[in-house]
């Protein structure tokens, strides 16, 4: 799972499309047995790395981009 690092949300992000994209732009998540998220764009399923979220995803929350990062890394480092 995903940790916003500016307002500390989970998994609440929302993806940003390019103006070069010409699906339908539908868009859905979902947590796999793994718990992990499954994106689907557009009848595409995938499991998004952090590379995928620093380019395309923005906080639901606070806006941001650029500012992932996996949750159990994140937690690691604030406990320190």
């Amino acid at each position: 799972m995903f940790v916003c690092k500016n307002c500390k949300s989970t998994d609440k992000f929302e993806l940003m499309f390019s103006p070069e994209y010409h699906g339908s732009k539908k868009f859905s998540h979902t947590y796999n047995p793994n718990n992990e998220i499954e994106i689907t764009v557009d009848g595409y399923t995938f499991v998004p790395d952090l590379m995928f979220m620093n380019q395309f995803a923005v906080c639901k929350y606070c806006g941001q981009i650029y500012m992932w990062d996996y949750e159990d890394n994140y937690q690691n480092k604030n406990r320190s």
